[in-house]
This record gives structure tokens, C-alpha cells and sequence, in this order.
């Protein structure tokens, strides 16, 4: 990737943004849209669109969730600790000990996450995983007062967790699923700008996709939109690292290439024109069975209005749902090349009814 596209993606990824608390990476996101788009603009689910060619066919929608998951506080008590509720689907072992941004109405503020000391735990509690309702975090407060003054329920954090630059092009952060998403989409946007397609491209940074309340933003965000085509871009599970279990989970390798998906949620012919685009481009790509939901975006937009071609397109993702989410930089730019030449393939008498 380029070296602004890198430096763009690493600012993205420190930005707090859990689901329903986006608007940080939401507005950074659309800034650079700004850059090379032709219209951009967002909607009240917290969706954020920026076009090419908007008035091509089909209408093509390119979408990668850019919230997180995160912590919301639900209660703080006289002695000035906050207790907390999860955002998303956590280990609570990996929350442990760690450091919390807040963000609260005056700006964000620092604590810790709290836990008594295993010199103090009984045999059985040092046996036994942790629970949420074990921590709490402690923002240094003399006392509920002075806690509540500075803090709300209702409340979000994050893990502070910076992002690190590993060897061979390796990045690591809390938030890549799936800011990773979001960028790519507005990657492949980037090289559709530079060599305009006959359909309408539209990347879209949806919202709230960690929760799936209602299928989350994206699916008022399709909705409003009425894409006849849609790209959905997430992470996957690697399985490059000990102990992954290929015979489940398939071969997955950093630095792999983009993952395809096959299964329900997925048009058999969208996910061809990948294929036929991928092997004629020399873009290294692997496959995953999906055979029910793909727990991505792709289910709530493929049942929008009367049913939106779909596909999905994955990056391998090592330790997805810790502060040390860890992907390749290169699949990150062949799932970017990958989709906007597909896009580019696209005319308006194409028939994806399968």
C-alpha cells in the first residue's frame, strides 16, 4: 500500500469508535473521501458513503463496518469505581489488566481495568476464568463524587492500545476489525477514481455492525442506497498461528490473499465474477464455506429491500477481538484491487439471478 494510504489506515485504527460511538473514525473517513469522491455524505443510522460516478449502473455498494467493539459504563459506585457492561463479543480474560480510554462529554480519559490480586484470591477463584462482573475501572477518583463528575453511565471506552508496525508488512491494533473493512473500501473507491467504471461505486463505512441490532447500519444503509450489487469487506479468522484448526476453519494464511466466501448469504454468481476477476488479474485468494450466517454485514444487506447480490470478501486476521488484531498490509491492497476490478467488470445487462 502507499505510504499515505498506511499512515490514513494507522490513524483510523487509534481513533475510538465502538458501535454506536463512531462518529471519531466516521467523520476521519469521510475527510479523506473528500479527496478523490464525487459526492460524499452520511445518514442518521451512522453510515458514512462516498461516490464515484454516481449515476453509472449497477450501483455498486462496497461496504466494511468501521466500529469496534468496546465497553460501556453502567454503574459507578461511592467509592469512585465504574463498572461496566460489554459492546461486542469479548474474552473477558483479554480485558484484564488492560488500559481503558473513555469517552466522555468533556473528551476522553484514561483508567485502568481492575481486578483483586491473585496474592488475595482464593484457590478457586485463581482456578476460574474471569467474569465481567469481577472488574471494574479505575479512573483515580477520590470517591463517587468526584467519579461522577467526570464520568456517566451510558459511557464508552476502548482498550488503549497502540498500533505496532511488525516485519513483512505486519500491522497490530485493537479496532482492525474492521477498520480494515472500511478502508479497503474506500481503497478500492481510491483506484476507481483514478480509472472510472460504468457502474455507480459507492464505498460505505457502516456502523453498529459489532452489535447487529436490527442488522445493524447496514441495512438502512442498503436500504437507502438500493444497490443492484454489494461487496461486503471483513475480517476472517487466520489460521496460520498454533493450535488453528484448518479442518474447521480452512487454510488462511497472512499474506494469503483476499478470503472469498461460498454459502447462503453469498451470490453464486457475484462470488464466480471474484473468481474469474481474481485468477485473470493473478490475485492470490483462498476460499471459506459459510454455510449459514457469515455473522458479517453480508447477512443483513443480501435480505434488504427484495434481496441485493451479495459477496464477501474477507482478510485473514490473527487474535480478532484483542487489542492485538494482527493483519498483512499486501491482502489488505489485494482485496482493494481484487474489488475495484470487479466493479470495473460490471455492466449494467449483467444478471446475477442465479
Amino acid at each position: 500500500m502507499k505510504a499515505n494510504s498506511v499512515e490514513f489506515f494507522k490513524n483510523l485504527l487509534a481513533l475510538p469508535g465502538p458501535s454506536g460511538f463512531e462518529s471519531a473514525p466516521a467523520n476521519a473517513w469521510r475527510d479523506e473521501a473528500q479527496q478523490f469522491a464525487d459526492r460524499v455524505w452520511g445518514d442518521v443510522a451512522g453510515n458514512s458513503f462516498a461516490a464515484v460516478n454516481p449515476e453509472g449502473a449497477p450501483r455498486v455498494m462496497m461496504a466494511g463496518h468501521i466500529d469496534e467493539i468496546g465497553l460501556m459504563i453502567n454503574h459507578i459506585d461511592d467509592d469512585g469505581f465504574l463498572y461496566f457492561s460489554t459492546i461486542g463479543g469479548w474474552d473477558p480474560e483479554i480485558i484484564v489488566g488492560q488500559r481503558v480510554e473513555i469517552l466522555t462529554r468533556s473528551g476522553a480519559i484514561r483508567g485502568v481495568i481492575g481486578k483483586k490480586a491473585i496474592h488475595l484470591q482464593e484457590k478457586d477463584d485463581r482456578d476460574r476464568a474471569s467474569k465481567v462482573k469481577d472488574l471494574w475501572i479505575d479512573i483515580g477518583a477520590r470517591d463517587g463524587a468526584e467519579a461522577r463528575e467526570l464520568a456517566r453511565v451510558g459511557d464508552a471506552a476502548v482498550l488503549a492500545a497502540d498500533v505496532v508496525e511488525l516485519p513483512h508488512g505486519r500491522i497490530a491494533s485493537r479496532s482492525i476489525d474492521n477498520r480494515m473493512g472500511a478502508l479497503v473500501a474506500l481503497e478500492a473507491l481510491r483506484r476507481l477514481a483514478a480509472a472510472r467504471p460504468a457502474a455507480a461505486a459507492v464505498a460505505v463505512a457502516t456502523a453498529q455492525e459489532e452489535i447487529g441490532v436490527g442488522g445493524g447500519g447496514a441495512r438502512p444503509g442498503a436500504f437507502g442506497l438500493d444497490p443492484q450489487v454489494a461487496i461486503v469487506i471483513d475480517v476472517t479468522h487466520a489460521t496460520d498461528y498454533p493450535g488453528a484448526e484448518k479442518k474447521g476453519y480452512g487454510d488462511h494464511r497472512l499474506g494469503g490473499g483476499p478470503v472469498l466466501s461460498r454459502g447462503s448469504a453469498v451470490n453464486p454468481l457475484l462470488f464466480e465474477r471474484l473468481v474469474e476477476v481474481a485468477e485473470r488479474e493473478k490475485i492470490a485468494f483462498s476460499i471459506e464455506a459459510t454455510p449459514s450466517r457469515t455473522s458479517t454485514d453480508a447477512d443483513s444487506i443480501v435480505t434488504a429491500r427484495m434481496g441485493i447480490a451479495t459477496a464477501l470478501v474477507s482478510v485473514p486476521n490473527r487474535y480478532m477481538h484483542s487489542p492485538n488484531e494482527m493483519v498483512a498490509l499486501e491482502d489488505l491492497e489485494r482485496a482493494a484491487e481484487l474489488i475495484a476490478a470487479t466493479v470495473r467488470s460490471l455492466s449494467e445487462s449483467d444478471s446475477f439471478v442465479p
